[in-house]
């Protein structure tokens, strides 16, 4: 009964029926992990994505957080003595972690409170007697308890306060009427601290002002917390934390107040007065700290939603962004004073050559440098040339062009956030033990033009800089999300068994680093792979893990045709009998529509169901085939090098850098990225920036304003 619950709730939450969620979870229990579930148990699920997969998943673990907590607190109960069928059946029917903590708040093991210590004191009963509120003289009733530590009325009715403080504030009537009104009606308000306005009065240092007035914006900042935006509850906890801000998030007090009054305070006798005496005590010292607590929690879980699906957004443009694919790369890491660091992968991504030139410096050491790139261009039959967007990138780009190569050879600006990290990562002194750090930030830039997907795995994504507030979200929350976004972006390109990293394979399904680093291993000892079904000698390769990764995994030139497509190696036998049904092979088949086409659907629907036979018909008619666009070559405005260059009105071309909720940054050939914010995106209203752009998109940009000595630059998205 308890599952069927389960299964309608989980179900109501994500938004799909109850059996589809039965039957994800069943997958999941057994261990089927997300791109295998939504790539090839479509007809199970009712043809549910990744994205509805991995919400019931997300949904699943909360649910067993929440019976964990259950149990936990029954078995306290019960070993309290406290625990009975009503009590039981309350903690049961808790749908939330919220609700569970207000039914267990009074049972909860408490530190030394005042309402503890007043009860040791004996003042329990007074506190009894005042909630009633009954017509009796408070004073003489008190005189009855001052004996022992309680010296006088006064300190015995603070005592009877202080009990009956904590009984308004166990009371889950009253809390959750005063949680939806804080959710209503509080306000989230900020205010510079004493230490920001020292550092502003005295001028301090350039970085502590330079920092502090980072927050100018929020120094009388005042709006109902139900409206504020995510980024502006991320910026503000930042600020908090840094020391700049003093952020508070309450309702008007008074109204607070008026609405629990009515829930304790009846009448208008002696005893009521002091009823209300707890009442504003319970509220300013238990409820009002508890309520703020709790709506910042939620605020910030809720900004942290938003802020980690821009970064997977973002990221998951980057790692599908257009790949050259197998070529011969000439890769240039610029530089002014150092030099440009150029290296010469072959089609493989394997590093052939490196050499430093120093094109920006006096006549002599121009043309040496146009004579080694031209030497390693014809030597290594260069036909890309891959140049990093940092410094000296533009000059670089101006440079080479004006070495009028052959038109064959195509020239990229790569996008090389991330690549210093991985410079200095294990994994890069792993790869290239011999070589410097600034040889593999250039080998970086080269890989990542040729396919990007394969080396920005290797980097944490926190660092590839496509992020909101990524490093004021929940890190666990985060990594999980780039985690499944990476794992996804992996298994839709699908990898080539052969000639991946274990890098990339760590993230094929099914797999992880052990089977990855064994596969590495397998054919180093034993030479090519040369089927999907030689995976299975693969040491430590189970009958499971083999399920969730063959699909996935790509053998090029395979002993089975369809070894480098998507069928999954549990359907050959099917595409066998497609085959025989047509009288002729599986490799005539491929490609060819017009023999797909007299494929019995009917016949084979019942057999696989109509998704899977679906999914089957696409790979026949395009084998292996690639999602990703082809890589397409950019050119910044000529004219334009530094911010003092722009003008309002002028029209530019420029790529999309990150795209955040209230805007998108945008590279325009200069050392600042400019902003479009979300309101000069379209003529019509724009709630969510992602629906109209993308990272690493080609657009046109107006420039609205400049702001020089701020390095501002405001734009508007240009119609194409």
């Amino acid at each position: 009964m308890k599952e069927v619950k389960m299964y309608r709730q989980l179900a109501q939450a994500v938004g799909v029926a109850a059996e589809q969620c039965k039957k994800v979870i069943k997958l999941l229990d057994d261990g089927a992990t997300i791109p295998f579930i939504a790539r090839y148990r479509k007809d199970h699920t009712g043809g549910l994505d990744e994205v509805k997969i991995f919400a019931i998943k997300e949904a699943l673990e909360d649910w067993r957080t929440l019976e964990k907590r259950k149990a936990f607190v029954l078995k306290t109960l019960e070993e309290q003595g406290n625990l009975t069928p009503e009590l039981s059946e309350k903690v049961e029917s808790c749908s939330s972690l919220v609700q569970l903590e207000d039914v267990y708040l009074p049972f909860k093991k408490k530190r030394k409170t005042r309402a503890a210590m007043a009860r040791t004191l004996g003042l329990e009963p007074l506190a009894k007697m005042l909630m009633a509120q009954r017509d009796f003289d408070v004073e003489e009733a008190a005189k009855r308890f001052v004996r022992g530590e309680v010296t006088d009325v006064k300190e015995a009715l603070q005592g009877a306060r202080d009990i009956m403080a904590e009984w308004m504030n166990e009371r889950i009537s009253a809390r959750n009427k005063l949680r939806s009104y804080y959710k209503k009606s509080a306000f989230i308000r900020a205010k510079p601290t004493r230490k920001t306005k020292e550092i502003l009065r005295d001028k301090g240092s350039n970085s502590e002002a330079t920092s502090a007035l980072k927050y100018k914006d929020f120094f009388e900042f005042e709006v109902l917390a139900s409206r504020a935006k995510s980024h502006r509850v991320l910026a503000l906890f930042r600020g908090e934390k840094e020391g700049f801000l003093t952020v508070r998030i309450e309702p008007e007090e008074a109204g607070a107040i008026s609405l629990l009054s009515p829930f304790f305070v009846k009448g208008y006798s002696e005893a009521s007065e002091q009823v209300e005496l707890a009442l504003i005590d319970a509220y300013k010292r238990l409820l009002r700290p508890a309520m703020e607590t709790e709506l910042r929690q939620s605020m910030k879980i809720k900004a942290d939603k938003v802020a980690i699906e821009v970064f997977a957004t973002n990221l998951q443009e980057l790692l599908l962004a257009s790949p050259v694919g197998s070529k011969r790369i000439l890769a240039i890491d610029p530089g002014f004073r150092t030099g440009c660091k150029v290296v010469c992968l072959n089609e493989k991504g394997e590093f052939m050559k490196y050499k430093t030139v120093f094109p920006f410096g006096d006549v002599v050491q121009r043309m040496q440098s146009e004579q080694v790139i031209r030497e390693l261009i014809s030597k290594y039959n260069i036909e890309v040339v891959g140049i990093g967007n940092g410094t000296a990138g533009r000059e670089t780009m101006t440079f080479i062009r004006g070495l009028q190569l052959d038109n064959s050879i195509s020239v990229f600006m790569v996008n090389e956030d991330g690549a210093s990290i991985y410079s200095a990562s294990n994994i890069a002194r792993e790869e290239f033990p011999n070589e410097d750090i600034t040889v593999r930030g250039a080998i970086s830039i080269g890989r990542r033009l040729m396919d990007p997907l394969a080396e920005l795995v290797k980097i944490d994504p926190k660092s590839i800089g496509v992020g909101q507030y990524q490093h004021d979200v929940d890190q666990k929350a985060l990594k999980k999300s780039l985690d499944h976004v990476v794992e996804s972006c992996v298994n839709k390109v699908g990898v080539d068994v052969n000639t991946s990293s274990k890098y990339l394979l760590t993230y094929v399904s099914g797999l992880g680093p052990v089977l990855a680093q064994n596969i590495v291993d397998y054919r180093t000892q034993q030479g090519r792979i040369t089927s999907r079904a030689m995976l299975k000698r693969v040491p430590r390769m189970g009958a499971k893990a083999y399920e969730q990764c063959a699909g996935f995994l790509r053998v090029k030139s395979g002993q089975h045709p369809l070894d480098d497509s998507g069928v999954h190696p549990e359907n050959y036998h099917v595409v066998e009998q497609m085959a025989d049904d047509l009288g002729c092979s599986i490799q005539d088949l491929l490609g060819h529509p017009n023999l797909i086409s007299k494929i019995e659907k009917e016949k084979y629907s019942r057999l696989l169901g109509y998704r899977t036979l679906q999914d089957i018909l696409s790979e026949l008619l395009k084998p292996g085939r690639d999602p990703r666009t082809k890589a397409e070559s950019f050119e910044f405005d000529e004219h334009i090098k530094t911010i003092e260059d722009l003008i309002p009105q002028m029209i530019l071309p420029g790529i999309v850098t990150n795209v955040t909720k209230f805007g998108a940054f945008v590279d325009i050939g200069i050392k600042q990225n400019g902003l479009i914010h979300i309101s000069n995106m379209s003529d019509t209203f724009v709630d969510d920036p992602s629906k109209i752009l993308k990272v690493n998109q080609h657009i046109s940009v107006q420039v609205i304003n400049v702001e020089i000595e701020r390095g501002r630059i405001g734009l508007q998205l240009m119609e194409e």
